[in-house]
């Protein structure tokens, strides 16, 4: 089973970083526990997000939500520069109301099957003025610098949130050889918590068992049973967190044996499920 590794921790309610790189750069699938913002500068990449491609052009904004399984191809021939905010789940909530999300952005990202944001002038629009000033803010000292970064990074996420529900933004249609794939893909995170199998989801859209496999590998870079049990030890982990017990989480996240569960959640995370309930805080 290929093992997706987990890249980055965050330790604060959001961190931002201007990287250029030159050179050879290559990256394995991957996932994150935060959420992560990157404003595409320049280079030649293509961005690989759940099953999707994308090739990015210059000020393009590419939304990860947590637990995305994602990478970049990069060619080494160019350098490769972007604007990175990791950024906590839980920060962006603790601003929700019932008028606003600050995270709506992502939401619709999902629901559009499209993790890439493409704004046609950005340098003549209001988002990248204030992306300007959030970069200046977290990088400069002054007076108060932690609360005026924050204050002006939730400034971004409000255009950004603008720009998206007003669209002012273009959300990318995502490049897939065949379009089946982001809906076997959605019937697999929709039913996780089921028993699902490969021959339960070939049937469910009328194709052979080999040719589903072959598919999957083909479009994604991971094999079918790999993406099913990743994504429901990731989901297994957010319910540990949240004070669910361990037999309950095991067989709500589509495990049939708790041994199984429990050898794949080691492999995985490199500690026991029941050591995850008992974790004080939760490192991002």
């Amino acid at each position: 089973m290929n093992n997706y590794e987990k890249r980055g921790y965050l330790n604060s309610d959001f961190k931002l970083f201007h990287l250029l790189d030159e050179g050879n750069l290559n990256y394995d699938y991957h996932y994150h526990d935060f959420d992560k913002i990157i404003i595409f500068i320049q280079g030649s990449v293509t961005y690989r997000i759940e099953g999707c491609a994308y090739r990015l052009e210059p000020y393009d904004i590419i939304l990860v939500s947590h637990n995305d399984i994602h990478r970049p191809d990069i060619a080494s021939h160019v350098p490769y520069e972007r604007i990175i905010v990791y950024l906590s789940p839980g920060f962006l909530n603790a601003y929700r109301s019932e008028s606003y999300d600050l995270s709506a952005c992502f939401q619709k990202s999902k629901e559009l099957h499209s993790h890439v944001l493409r704004i046609h002038s950005m340098e003549k629009s209001s988002l990248y003025h204030t992306l300007t000033n959030l970069e200046y803010a977290c990088t400069h000292d002054g007076y108060a610098k932690d609360l005026y970064c924050q204050v002006v990074f939730l400034e971004f996420m409000i255009q950004l949130n603008r720009a998206s529900l007003t669209n002012r933004v273009q959300y990318l249609p995502p490049s897939t050889g065949d379009a089946r794939i982001l809906s076997i893909m959605d019937h697999i995170n929709r039913h996780l918590t089921e028993d699902m199998t490969v021959d339960s989801i070939a049937e469910s859209f009328f194709i052979s068992r080999y040719h589903l496999m072959h598919l999957f590998k083909e479009e994604t870079g991971y094999t079918l049973f790999d993406y099913i049990t990743e994504k429901r030890l990731l989901l297994a982990r957010e319910r540990l967190r949240t004070g669910n017990s361990v037999t309950e989480v095991c067989f709500s996240c589509g495990f049939k044996n708790y041994s199984t569960f429990s050898r794949a959640y080691k492999n995985k995370f490199h500690i026991s499920p029941s050591e995850t309930m008992k974790e004080d805080t939760i490192v991002l």
